[in-house]
């Protein structure tokens, strides 16, 4: 999941200031406009009632259809306020991380190299430097899934496991070092891939952990290494739709899905493509205004469409 920030090769960034329920509404609609891999969508609030949206591109808007997108979800005088600019090159994830506490959810602690003394004895330590990939472990995306293997841990241990999406690699990462099972990762982005590995390396993660450049869930490797027992997907709601049969198809009997990176108002567009598919809802936790949801197959046996 890209966690709301910029793409590797982000050169152009869209900005519009709006109360809450409308920087939701058009974070959302231009996230469901195009394609993940291309736009990275970020809301955020600056005070209790003001919050900003930031939609970041490698190539030129097309400012009349960003305008247009924004009239639509929140109206004709905020659409007029979008701003557009060119990005400066940074190191994005470095700067995310400046300041930035210790997460502790369950027993995970994700943390910096600076903070590598504040893990607790019993606690499992995952240490994230900043990088050009995604997952820091601060959005609640990244918390509601390791709360979720947390829970996972707690009704036994999976045999296989799934991460589409992986980024930086902290939830498959967190599932290798709570499971102590074998971990199949996956990215559309070649330079997520590479740093997660990195990460699985440097958090002693490596042996149970295979990192791969894949788009989407039908690819060879992913369906060699399968079924899997527990399927972690934390990306945004378009592409977990289009995910739903490949994704039930590689679950194992008895297995559970994870799906994130979803805003609490696209619950239930998530959980209607995957009903379909035979899975029924077992869990759901919001954090910050995002959602995890938790899957399992229908204990009435329907089967997928």
């Amino acid at each position: 999941m890209l966690e709301g920030l910029p793409p590797n090769d982000a050169t152009h960034v869209m900005r519009v200031d709006a109360p809450r329920p409308a920087a939701l509404r058009i974070a959302d609609l231009i996230s469901e406009s195009f394609d993940p891999a291309d736009v990275a969508v970020s809301s955020f609030m600056r005070t209790e009632e003001d919050w900003s949206v930031e939609v970041y591109a490698g190539a030129a808007f097309d400012a009349e259809r960003l305008r247009e997108l924004v009239a639509v979800a929140a109206g004709e005088e905020l659409a007029a306020a979008v701003r557009f600019d060119a990005v400066e090159e940074k190191d994005w994830v470095a700067a995310s991380l400046e300041g930035l506490a210790p997460v502790r959810v369950g027993p995970f602690v994700v943390h910096g190299g600076h903070d590598r003394d504040r893990v607790g004895p019993n606690q499992i330590g995952i240490e994230i430097e900043a990088a050009l990939a995604f997952g820091t472990g601060h959005h609640g995306t990244t918390q509601g899934c390791l709360s979720a293997i947390a829970l996972a841990a707690g009704r036994g241990r999976p045999r296989r496991i799934l991460d589409i999406g992986t980024g930086t690699g902290v939830l498959a990462i967190a599932a290798a070092r709570r499971l102590r099972r074998p971990v199949l990762a996956s990215d559309i982005d070649a330079v997520a891939v590479r740093t997660a590995r990195a990460n699985a390396v440097a958090n002693k993660a490596a042996p149970f952990v295979t990192m791969v450049h894949a788009a989407g869930a039908q690819a060879r490797v992913i369906a060699q290494h399968g079924p899997y027992d527990l399927i972690l997907a934390n990306i945004l709601l378009p592409p977990l739709k289009l995910l739903a049969r490949p994704l039930r198809r590689l679950l194992a009997e008895g297995g559970t899905i994870v799906l994130s990176g979803l805003l609490e108002a696209q619950i239930p567009a998530a959980l209607a493509a995957y009903r379909s598919q035979g899975l029924v809802l077992a869990r759901r936790e919001v954090r910050e205004g995002w959602a995890s949801l938790t899957l399992r197959a229908d204990p009435a046996g329907r089967r997928p469409a």
